[in-house]
């Protein structure tokens, strides 16, 4: 038994598959567009339900930071991570695939 107490060593215990690993980046995407955008709207209520009664031009400028926060959810939610393989998925176009399926030395099984 290790520290940890698992039961396994280092080298015993299995390795997370790369699947697992891809789907945890994409939860991890995920909620971080979530909490953005909800920064975002709780920003907007918040300047306009409470901070404008003290400060028009401060609930303005949290309207503009609000403004830019939703194009940077959305970069961050749709950027490809490492474990995004989009470049071994097949084109659609049979001799397209077969020609760079040659180029990169694999062969793939002929189509029916």
């Amino acid at each position: 038994m290790d520290a940890t107490g698992s039961g396994c060593g280092p080298s015993a215990c299995p390795r997370p598959s790369r699947r697992a690993y891809a789907e945890d980046m994409y939860a991890r995407r995920k909620h971080l567009y979530f909490a953005m955008m909800g920064l975002c709207v709780g920003l907007f209520v918040l300047a306009w339900a409470v901070v404008r009664l003290w400060s028009v031009p401060a609930a303005v400028a949290m309207c503009v930071v609000a403004m830019v926060i939703p194009p940077v959810a959305a970069i961050v939610a749709n950027r490809r991570g490492p474990e995004d393989r989009w470049w071994d998925d097949p084109s659609g176009d049979a001799r397209s695939d077969e020609w760079w399926d040659e180029l990169d030395g694999k062969k793939r099984p002929p189509r029916p």
